[in-house]
């Protein structure tokens, strides 16, 4: 268990609590990862404080920056391929359709 001696605001994150998170996460990391992972976590808690702190009690909820009303494309029907020809050539065919090998060698 990490150790849990509270902490300044300068220390985000331990080393202890990396490897303690590295061990519950199965990962077996080296003294350097685990000084490198240090401070990358640290880098990014630090951001999240920043975000915390930020006022946005005025600040309207959205999903989308920008208004987005139907952005795809149109759906029109247009020639495809002709499907007898298609099935023509393929390896095997049952009832008009591409007959392939079950999966995970289940059978039907």
């Amino acid at each position: 268990m990490p150790d849990a001696t509270p902490r300044g605001d300068a220390d985000p994150i331990t080393r202890d609590e990396v490897a303690h998170i590295a061990k519950l996460s199965m990962l077996d990391l080296s003294d350097e990862q685990l000084d490198l992972f240090t401070g990358q976590l640290a880098a990014v808690l630090e951001h999240a404080q920043d975000v915390e702190a930020l006022d946005v009690h005025d600040v309207e909820p959205t999903h989308h920056p920008f208004g987005l009303v139907n952005v795809a494309r149109a759906d029109v029907v247009v020639p495809s391929l002709d499907r007898s020809e298609v099935l023509a050539q393929a390896p095997d065919v049952e009832d008009g359709r591409f007959r392939v090998p079950p999966a995970l060698g289940e059978q039907p």
